[in-house]
């Protein structure tokens, strides 16, 4: 396994062994012990799966206290431009993002720790991407904030005239309106 140090420290991108032969593949998608060599420590508690079409744009994503997440994310099949946020208030990297793009091809993961939004655009035809969650979702606490934000800069690398959204993120507040997380203690919001 390969793990690619980003921008972000807190913020990684893991390369699994992939095994193959005529057969077809195999690799492990998660393995506690091994993750935690790397540094990653999270208890998943919750899978998730998705499956969007081209164009689609989740995020950005993240839950109030004390439905916090980390997320390890990839995909299964297609391939999304995935992107994770700083909302970390004091932060040296408040406000900036890791980009990557995840496929069923490469199976690159990235982790995404708590403090962070989270969202991606679909570049295939169809997507079906996975989640792993440390604490379960809760629609009341979830939060986002606007994609298009020009305080981020985002390149969604899709040049589309519209997106498709859900409603509710057709509404999510630009960064510096947004609920934010402390630096010091990621679980709350300021």
């Amino acid at each position: 396994m390969n793990v690619v140090k980003t921008a972000i420290p807190e913020v990684v991108i893991i390369e699994p062994k992939i095994f193959g032969d005529a057969r077809g593949y195999f690799f492990e998608s998660w393995n506690q012990a091994k993750y935690e060599e790397l540094g990653i420590k999270a208890d998943f508690i919750q899978d998730n799966e998705s499956k969007s079409r081209f164009g689609v744009l989740r995020g950005l994503h993240y839950q109030a206290a004390p439905y916090t997440q980390a997320k390890l994310v990839r995909v299964i099949s297609g391939a999304v431009f995935d992107v994770a946020v700083d909302i970390r208030k004091g932060s040296p990297t408040f406000g900036k993002y890791v980009a990557v793009e995840l496929s069923g091809e490469n199976k690159r993961q990235l982790f995404v720790p708590r403090g962070f939004a989270h969202g991606f655009v679909v570049l295939s035809e169809e997507v079906i991407f996975a989640y792993k969650c440390d604490n379960k979702y809760m629609p009341s606490h979830e939060r986002g904030i606007a994609f298009d934000d020009p305080a981020l800069g985002i390149d969604w690398k899709v040049n589309l005239k519209e997106y498709i959204l859900s409603p509710k993120d057709t509404v999510n507040p630009k960064l510096a309106d947004a609920e934010l997380f402390d630096y010091n203690n990621p679980e709350y919001l300021l």
